[in-house]
């Protein structure tokens, strides 16, 4: 849990850090509050995935959040993992959308 709390504490101090980086002219890019909010759900995402006792290890599950867009991506053991990663994602408060790019990893 430290880690997470960590990995929290980073991702605003970068949002604070790369607020000044946006651009109001350009729609394309987030505003300070955008990514701190991003920043933030995607903590949360990473922090349910990694209490969700179903999907074994959390680290096999990468998180990424844009505009309340959450993005999955990695290999886990499962085709039942892979749902329910992406049901987990869904829970979250906040969440827009889930695109769901988890694979069963390949037998080796």
């Amino acid at each position: 849990m430290t880690m997470l709390k960590l990995f929290a504490a980073a991702m605003v101090a970068v949002s604070l850090g790369l607020s000044a980086c946006a651009s109001r002219d350009d729609p394309s890019k987030r505003s300070a509050g955008e990514f701190s909010s991003d920043a933030a759900l995607n903590a949360k995402v990473k922090t349910a995935i990694a209490k969700d006792a179903g999907l074994g290890s959390a680290g096999a599950i990468n998180v990424n959040t844009y505009r309340g867009v959450v993005q999955l991506s990695g290999f886990v053991d499962s085709q039942d993992k892979i749902k329910r990663a992406e049901e987990v994602a869904r829970s979250v408060e906040g969440v827009q959308r889930v695109e769901n790019g988890v694979k069963v990893r390949p037998a080796s």
